[in-house]
């Protein structure tokens, strides 16, 4: 098995677990905090834009590839057994109608709200420091 086919199937394995955690945030039976958990892995896996930039060298993919794993990964395991296969079914059913996956603008508007909350800090923190 190659390198490569390793990873797709990596990367195939983080889109149906997506989908499997759209399911289970929705599940009555999932609980507070995998559901939390589970909403902001999905918010940001389908979010239209990343939280760090995929163009900036090296630090643009770590988010891809340690932050949502690590987020689906505590959120599966969060959630009971029952849940996540009832889920995975769904989204294999869901993926056999579907052509397209769903974009969160949640995901955008939070990962947006980040951006601002960071530049103002640093805005006033620039301010602070060249204004005394």
């Amino acid at each position: 098995m190659s390198i490569f086919s390793t990873l797709r199937d990596w990367a195939r394995g983080i889109k149906r677990n997506t989908m499997v955690l759209w399911f289970a945030a929705r599940h009555p039976d999932t609980p507070i905090l995998a559901k939390l958990i589970a909403a902001i892995a999905v918010a940001y896996a389908l979010s239209p834009i990343d939280l760090i930039p995929d163009f900036i060298p090296v630090l643009g993919y770590l988010d891809d590839l340690i932050l949502l794993p690590v987020l689906i990964w505590l959120a599966l395991e969060l959630c009971p057994k029952h849940v996540i296969q009832t889920s995975q079914q769904k989204a294999d059913d869901w993926s056999s109608e579907q052509q397209k996956r769903p974009v969160c603008f949640a995901g955008l508007v939070g990962i947006v709200v980040i951006w601002l909350i960071l530049a103002t800090t640093l805005g006033l923190w620039v301010y602070q420091r060249v204004g005394d």
